[in-house]
């Protein structure tokens, strides 16, 4: 097994228009942010993607291989890199807007067996590379953890009930999941937040971490305890990217634990509420110092005070 992780999903660029009337332009995508978020903690990490060889895809390149993240050949093999536009409220939450499209490059060949598979967003959902992110994801489990963020886009999700039905294949094969309120929200029609944790964490993840912004996070552990934490106290520029790097965080913390790899599945599963409580608390603080700059912009270990 590779102690090296791999992140499979959309790595596009987003034009972000705030309410002053600027707008500027920076690389993103949820999956291409949690591989970032991954080598700033300095973690080995490739990134599986669908760029176009052109301006917008050499932008993203540099900008992931600048955090350390490799990027797998035949990545770049797309006919255009994906644009997403995000617009900003007075508070600094974003909705967005896409022109996107999303497949498994055929001929892409990561490193071997990775101690952990994360995919997200929209690349498990949308067609045609969704179906096969699902099915790199049945072969991974056999030697790898499997983490998963649902992060709905409901502009390219199409309808609620639709995406939960293919979201709920991806939390059958994940042994984490984090979601946000939010999320949660969109995807049941307003069910309750508590009660749909639980009946995912019951289908098989070890367990399943709710963020709900400033509000902190609670993760639903498959034998039914929860731990709870607060969410440090920060002024927000603006969200985009929080939960992305709240992600990177949590595989980060997993990792360090030893709580990695298919061969640590019982072990996982088994964490305690101390060291669970430990990890997220540290998720929120990444989270925080990303919310409190502009744009994805997920910290390094130095800014964590570890390095």
């Amino acid at each position: 097994m590779s102690e090296t992780a791999l992140v499979i999903g959309e790595a596009l660029v987003d034009v972000v228009r705030r309410q002053d009337g600027t707008t500027d332009a920076h690389p993103g995508g949820s999956p291409a942010n949690v591989a970032i978020g991954l080598g700033r903690l300095g973690r080995s990490v490739e990134l599986l993607t669908w760029l176009g060889a052109d301006a917008h895809g050499e932008q993203v390149r540099d900008h992931v291989e600048a955090s350390g993240v490799r990027l797998v050949a035949g990545s770049d093999t797309a006919p255009a890199t994906s644009v997403a536009t995000a617009t900003l409220d007075a508070t600094g939450a974003a909705t967005y807007d896409f022109d996107l499209t999303w497949e498994v490059p055929a001929e892409a060949a990561p490193t071997p067996e990775p101690v952990v598979v994360h995919t997200g967003s929209i690349a498990a959902v949308i067609a045609p590379g969704g179906a096969d992110v699902v099915s790199l994801l049945a072969d991974a489990r056999s030697t790898s953890t499997i983490t998963y963020d649902p992060n709905a886009r409901p502009a390219l999700m199409g309808d609620a009930a639709q995406a939960l039905a293919t979201i709920e294949q991806v939390i059958d094969l994940a042994d984490v999941v984090k979601v946000s309120d939010e999320d949660i929200h969109w995807l049941t029609g307003g069910e309750n937040v508590d009660a749909v944790a639980h009946a995912w964490a019951a289908r098989g993840p070890a367990f399943v971490v709710v963020t709900r912004g400033g509000d902190g996070a609670t993760a639903f552990v498959a034998d039914g305890r929860e731990v709870s934490i607060d969410a440090p106290s920060v002024t927000v520029a603006d969200t985009v990217g929080a939960g992305d790097s709240f992600m990177g965080g949590l595989i980060d913390g997993l990792w360090s634990e030893g709580l990695l790899g298919a061969d640590r599945r019982a072990a996982l599963r088994s964490i305690d509420d101390q060291t669970l409580g430990a990890i997220l608390d540290r998720c929120a603080r990444i989270a925080a110092i990303t919310v409190s700059r502009p744009g994805a912009n997920p910290p390094g270990s130095a800014e964590l005070g570890e390095g």
